[in-house]
């Protein structure tokens, strides 16, 4: 039987979401756990992508093909008591074999977080700790350059190995409460390290290093050497996925 799983976990402690051989990964410790209560039998996760070192998830989901009669109550309860403290599982659920938990995602929201107050020691793994002011209305100006279909090229690392870097970006958006900035976005689906590539752009906005107007000439550009520096991976987080 196939299972949609919806949980969360602190990435700190773990080499990113995928099985990496021996490396301790979010993959990795659900697939033990996964193949602990499917009698022993090893099972696989596949998830909805990954996500790199260091990078959180308040709602990711993959999906498991589970041999064992087990209710979702009783396999939400089962995973928790073998899964890590940093790890949750938030419900589970009964698909049919031929859901994709990949596939069949209609668009994907993170967040990044960037404290530009004091520097928190608490908070140092879950919010950038940038520690400066920044420009938040030329950031704000700036990141409505991502809206729509575009080409990321500029935003991809290892672009040559990508043969599609189109994708569509449905909102973005930036708040700050207090000394912490919230940056959002929402598309269709992204490429690996797009989302910090993007926030990294906007720090130099900020900083008052280029002007807004220059994130759309980097988009035409398709040429990842004119998109600066990668943020740091401890403020991103997986928001939401919708199916």
């Amino acid at each position: 039987m196939r299972y949609l799983i919806k949980f969360s976990y602190d990435g700190t402690n773990y080499k990113g979401f995928q099985s990496q051989g021996k490396l301790n990964t979010i993959q990795q410790q659900m697939e033990i756990a996964l193949t602990k209560i499917n009698n022993g039998i090893k099972t696989k996760i596949v998830a909805t992508g990954r996500t790199d070192k260091g990078v959180h998830a308040l709602s990711q989901y993959g999906h498991a093909d589970i041999d064992v009669n087990i209710t979702e109550k009783k396999l939400k309860r089962a995973l928790n008591s073998n899964l890590p403290n940093d790890i949750h599982v938030i419900s589970t659920k009964v698909v049919d074999n031929s859901f994709h938990a990949r596939y069949n995602v209609k668009r994907k929201t993170y967040k990044y977080l960037i404290n530009v107050g004091e520097y928190n020691p608490l908070e140092r793994n879950h919010v950038y700790q940038y520690n400066y002011s920044l420009n938040i209305n030329s950031m704000k100006q700036a990141i409505k350059y991502f809206e729509g279909k575009h080409d990321f090229r500029a935003f991809v690392t290892n672009n040559k190995e990508k043969d599609n870097c189109i994708r569509k970006i449905e909102y973005a958006d930036i708040k700050q409460i207090d000394n912490i900035i919230n940056i959002t976005f929402k598309g269709t689906g992204f490429l690996r390290y797009q989302v910090r590539n993007m926030v990294g752009i906007l720090i130099r906005v900020g900083e008052n290093k280029i002007n807004p107007e220059y994130v759309k000439v980097i988009l035409e550009s398709k040429d990842r050497n004119k998109s600066g520096k990668t943020a740091p991976p401890e403020g991103l987080y997986l928001l939401d996925i919708e199916y």
